[in-house]
């Protein structure tokens, strides 16, 4: 009954927002002022200063909006904005994700802003190649601005690598196949200490007593692997998806995707990487700075942090060289969209506007924190990043290189991830065979018949 209930308020509530999509275009309707307190989410505390500040220069030159932001945790961000969107208390603007809005679009919880962006000439080319694609829905329709982008490296202990005898060079240098792993794994292996001592590659080593694992977790990854394997797995020809975005066909019964897992689940098994159980509720940041991992495989969002520890001396190399002789990354963006069910459209559309302009990802780009969409103010990011001693080349290389395959974009995102991640967990935790990935397959597909 519960179930039935919590069903038809939300289709009652799907209904409403429908209407107020219909009735309210892009910006509002002519006659419409912008102006009005906009309440904006964002889930970064990191780039929260950087935000603060857009507002505050934004109310300047719009003296008749005002900006309140709220920033929560991950987890908390989601469940309450889609919380917020059936009892009709959700932010007018929020930071949007792309495993995330295609549901929102099919649930008409965000409004289209293709009539400010042509009414205001809102010039889309001065992002990041394909940025600017990624937030078109299946429909047509234009649902944000971009506002990042990312990429992946390894993070690394340089005084561990250096009393390992390994240089800098070969860092950024490793290789990588399914089979044995190349110098990725031997790297891996090398750096792993056990409690006596002995190295996860030495005679004696006892890797069911680790004291220093050659490579963190963070998690199995789910569907998508963003910072655990994906890397590797386009190395090798493998994609996610039939077609990129809005693919209906899954490949997680390609043998390619499956020998992929395979190794790296087997790292955990030859005592190279934590067992998936220790990981829950770790913070895999924290135990790296804590000196218990070597080398972590993570995003360019979280560059303050890894470079932020005392005491501990951070290099950052690119990811592997695979068998197909690149190195890959997945391309991940952000942007901000306004929810449907607005009272304030056309402030609102002038705020996504200001977000998504150079005046306030300049702000952005000199905190240090992210890569802006803009490609100009990702260059200033960058020189913000080596202002304070950190070097960045092996995020920004991929975007330079052309080695970037994007985010998996789908529909049934929330349904695939109920899918993929148990499946995952259990081939990661050794439960399963990377053969299980078969059926799960299967059931992923089965959503899109």
């Amino acid at each position: 009954m519960k179930k039935k209930a919590a069903g038809a308020l939300a289709a009652a509530a799907a209904a409403v927002l429908a209407l107020s999509a219909c009735s309210n275009a892009s910006g509002g309707t002519s006659s419409e002022e912008a102006k009005g307190e906009i309440n904006y989410w964002l889930w970064d505390a990191n780039q929260l200063p950087a935000y603060k500040q857009c507002a505050e220069d934004f109310q300047k030159a719009n003296p008749n909006i005002t900006v309140k932001i709220t920033q929560r945790g991950w987890d908390d961000y989601w469940s309450t904005l889609t919380n917020g969107f059936v009892a009709g208390t959700a932010p007018d603007v929020f930071t949007d994700h792309l495993s995330k809005y295609p549901e929102f679009i099919k649930n008409k919880q965000l409004l289209s802003i293709d009539d400010a962006v042509k009414k205001d000439n809102v010039d889309l080319n001065v992002y990041n190649k394909g940025l600017a694609d990624l937030w078109v829905g299946e429909d047509g329709k234009r649902y944000g601005l971009p506002k990042d982008w990312d990429t992946i490296a390894l993070f690394y202990n340089k005084k561990m690598a250096a009393d390992a005898g390994i240089t800098e060079e070969q860092m950024k240098n490793l290789t990588w196949n399914p089979q044995d792993g190349g110098t990725y794994e031997k790297t891996v292996a090398h750096l792993t200490v056990d409690k006596n001592g002995k190295r996860g590659d030495e005679a004696g080593f006892d890797k069911n007593n680790v004291a220093v694992y050659g490579l963190g977790l963070e998690s199995a990854g789910s569907g998508q692997g963003q910072t655990q394997w994906s890397f590797l797995t386009a190395t090798t020809g493998w994609t996610h998806t039939d077609k990129n975005p809005w693919g209906k066909h899954f490949n997680y019964d390609d043998p390619k995707f499956q020998d992929t897992i395979k190794w790296w689940a087997g790292l955990s098994e030859k005592g190279y990487m934590p067992k998936l159980e220790t990981t829950v509720g770790a913070s895999v940041a924290d135990n790296f700075a804590a000196g218990k991992a070597a080398i972590n495989s993570n995003g360019s969002w979280m560059i303050g942090q890894y470079t932020g520890y005392k005491g501990v001396e951070v290099g950052i190399a690119p990811t592997p060289t695979g068998p197909n002789g690149k190195r890959a990354s997945m391309f991940n963006g952000l942007a901000d969209s306004i929810w449907a069910g607005t009272k304030k459209p056309a402030a609102a559309a002038k705020w996504v506007e200001y977000l998504g302009s150079a005046a306030c990802q300049d702000v952005v780009a000199s905190k240090a924190v992210v890569f802006p969409a803009i490609s100009t103010s990702s260059e200033k990011a960058a020189a913000a990043f080596k202002a304070k001693g950190v070097d960045v080349t092996a995020f920004t290389q991929h975007v330079d290189n052309g080695t970037t395959f994007l985010f998996p974009i789908a529909d049934k995102a929330a349904k695939v991830d109920g899918i993929m991640k148990p499946a995952m967990d259990s081939v990661v935790s050794g439960k399963q065979p990377a053969s299980s990935l078969t059926a799960a397959n299967e059931q992923v597909n089965n959503l899109f018949k």
